[in-house]
């Protein structure tokens, strides 16, 4: 069972995609990851990734996140992500779309995000791809002082010798159980 943390669909219980297509993040890891990122939640806009249930979106909305944009390739996914809007009451500040994460990321951006998630299927290297797409045009889809935030698997975090990044770095990695989070900002962001 998976479930709105805090916010204003606290304890709101979410919907699983039916089968073993995504792997929901647990709520402990979860909860850590948004008393991480607490003060920086509200008003905030989220591009949401691999989106599965939609929970961490659904999280960062119920906590006042000012909008969210939901990226899954997977109709079940999608169908998922709308239902737990509706049953929350934040449908209001998402946007759900079915589409290839890499295929979204070489459009235009449609807004700049201050948060960006990444939680694509495990040891796949999509993590390496998707991070080697927003290096090449940061610029466009993170805000000066945004995150990318990417959830993987503490063995996945090996992968990361094939990354040449440019304009992104990491600022800080947190591992809880089997569940990893690296955090990006973008190389001298804090200072523009």
């Amino acid at each position: 069972m998976i479930r709105v943390i805090s916010g204003k669909a606290k304890g709101r219980k979410l919907k699983m995609v039916p089968g073993d297509t995504t792997r929901p993040i647990m709520d402990r890891a979860k909860e850590n990851l948004f008393n991480i990122l607490q003060w920086d939640v509200a008003g905030s806009v989220w591009l949401d990734l691999f989106a599965g249930t939609g929970q961490v979106g659904i999280e960062a909305l119920s906590r006042g996140a000012k909008r969210v944009v939901f990226i899954d390739l997977a109709r079940a996914a999608i169908k998922v992500v709308h239902e737990n809007l509706a049953h929350t009451d934040l449908a209001a500040g998402a946007t759900v779309l079915q589409s290839n994460a890499l295929g979204y990321l070489s459009k235009r951006a449609p807004m700049l995000f201050d948060f960006i998630y990444v939680a694509p299927p495990q040891y796949k290297g999509i993590w390496v791809e998707v991070m080697a797409a927003l290096d090449g045009q940061v610029e466009e889809w993170l805000t000066a002082e945004g995150q990318v935030i990417v959830q993987i698997a503490p063995k996945e975090w090996r992968e990361r010798e094939k990354l040449d990044l440019k304009n992104l770095e990491v600022v800080d990695e947190r591992k809880y159980g089997r569940t990893m989070f690296v955090f990006y900002a973008r190389v001298g962001g804090e200072e523009e």
